[in-house]
This record gives C-alpha cells, structure tokens and sequence, in this order.
C-alpha cells in the first residue's frame, strides 16, 4: 500500500523531456483543445436552437481551461516543478474530465428539447356535430 500512494503522490517523477513523441502528442493534443474551444465559441455564434445554446454555453469554456491546464501539467512535469508534476494531478485531470462529461451529457439528454409548431386541423364535420351553446 505505501508503494502504490508513494507511486501517485511522488513529488518529482522525473523521466520525461520534450524529445519524446508521447510530450509531443500530449502538447499537440492539449493545443487542439484550446483550438476546438474556438471553434466550439464560432459554432455556437451560428446557431439557431436556443436550448442547444443555452445547454452548451460552458463548452467552449471548458474545453480551453482543461487545454491550458494540461499544458502546464505536462510543462512542469518536463520541467520537474514539484508538486505540480505529480501523478496524483494527472489523475484528478482525467476525474474533473470525466465528471464534467458525464455532467454535460445528463444535462443534455434531460433539458434538451425541440419546439413544435401547432397545426391546427380545420375540419369541415366540426360545424355539423353537437356543442355547448354559450
């Protein structure tokens, strides 16, 4: 047990620079985040469903601070900052990811709604048929 919490608690991992191709793909994943947060603002602009608006006001939000924070993660971890480059924080990442999805996505299959246009049927039998007299 004291292996496993010293394995996720370690303040200093170390063994991680920017040659290698996994920093690469997390930088390059972690940008595209901050990319999509803009396009996410961009497609928000032109839609024409209030409730898919409203539902998804925070995405854009959302997606550029998990972006921002991974980068400084993955930045301190190369740097060996302590603390911040910790397994323990990584966990936490994905925990406030994962959470935050999990959210988004009851959120949207509850509150999520289409307005329907009433059509009235105007039947020609109606005038015929007995009615309360006011």
């Amino acid at each position: 047990m004291k292996q496993f919490l010293i394995y996720w608690v370690w303040p200093n991992p170390g063994g991680w620079h920017y040659d290698d191709r996994k920093i690469t793909v997390a930088l390059v994943l972690c940008g595209a985040l901050i990319v999509l947060s803009f396009i996410i603002r961009f497609w928000r602009s032109r839609l024409k469903n209030t409730v898919t608006r409203n539902l998804s006001s925070s995405w854009s939000r959302a997606t550029f601070w998990f972006g921002v924070v991974a980068i400084i993660l993955i930045v301190s971890r190369v740097e060996e900052i302590q603390f911040m480059a910790m397994r323990l924080t990584w966990a936490l990442w994905f925990g406030a990811l994962f959470l935050y999805l999990l959210f988004q996505f009851f959120q949207f299959r509850r509150r999520h709604y289409t307005l329907l246009e009433r059509v009235q049927v105007v039947d020609e039998r109606d005038k015929y048929l007995p009615h309360n007299k006011v």
